[in-house]
């Protein structure tokens, strides 16, 4: 599956993947990007130490990345408190 983005959209789907509030179901919904796609893009962006820890957060529990195993009173993406990532590192407030 070949699918060619903007370095701008390349960002957006790699903060979305770091928000532990955003499902892969809307990344796909939005950039039309299957899950598999999303690790792939993760994987070949981020370091290699960056890529095991989002890894390891994704299956800790602690992120809501799949919609089915998703508490149901969570209602919205992002914690008002998350930081902003930009140029695929994360900026200080």
């Amino acid at each position: 599956m070949e699918i060619n983005l903007s370095e701008r959209d390349q960002d957006r789907i790699i903060e979305m993947a770091w928000e532990d509030r955003t499902p892969f179901e809307a990344i796909k919904q939005q950039f039309g990007l299957p899950e598999k796609e999303v690790i792939k893009l993760m994987r070949n962006t981020l370091k290699a130490s960056s890529f095991k820890l989002w890894r390891k957060r994704v299956h800790s529990g602690v992120s809501q990345k799949h919609l089915k195993k998703r508490k149901p009173d969570i209602d919205r993406f992002k914690c008002t408190l998350q930081r902003q990532i930009t140029s695929n590192k994360i900026s200080k407030r």
